[in-house]
């Protein structure tokens, strides 16, 4: 077996161990969200179609998906969210851990069940978040800004005040 390193002595513990690591390096990924892509996605700016967001976040915002269907149970999803200046998020939170990385702009961020502009940090362009399951946050923009989204269907927002829910002012 190439690469296996094998002593006379324990020829045939060397043989069985080298045969379970080949059989286990050969065997499909155990995370249902590795297996799901069949072709390569490759974007430029310039090919990102905008459209409205869904109705769980307030107007004015776009949003363009990447990859994936943040309906579909066990997928990784991206999308990418514009949002103009001065776009506020009230408290939320999600079902599964949201990964944030901020293309351009401003997303001032915070933690906790009211927003409160004066108790964000400001994440500039560059910058990365990870929010966990469940974490109460909230946010607002200063310049336009947009944000790559990364996270693990099914996807939802829930809101900590339902008052705040745009899909509950009609």
């Amino acid at each position: 077996m190439k690469g296996c390193p094998v002593r006379t002595a324990l020829l045939p513990l060397s043989v069985l161990v080298c045969v379970s690591l080949a059989s286990a390096a050969a065997q499909e990924p155990t995370n249902p969200a590795a297996a799901v892509l069949k072709s390569q996605i490759m974007t430029t700016p310039s090919e990102i179609k905008w459209e409205p967001c869904s109705p769980a976040l307030p107007p004015g915002a776009q949003c363009a998906f990447l990859e994936g269907d943040p309906k579909a149970q066990d997928v990784l999803f991206s999308y990418r969210l514009r949002m103009p200046n001065r776009y506020k998020l009230a408290p939320h939170f999600h079902p599964a851990d949201e990964h944030l990385f901020i293309v351009k702009g401003t997303f001032n961020m915070g933690m906790g069940d009211k927003l409160d502009e004066a108790a964000t940090k400001p994440m500039v362009a560059g910058s990365f978040a990870v929010m966990p399951k469940g974490m109460h946050h909230f946010a607002w923009t200063k310049g336009e800004t947009i944000l790559q989204v990364y996270a693990i269907g099914p996807w939802k927002l829930t809101y900590v005040n339902p008052a705040d829910d745009p899909r509950n002012r009609k």
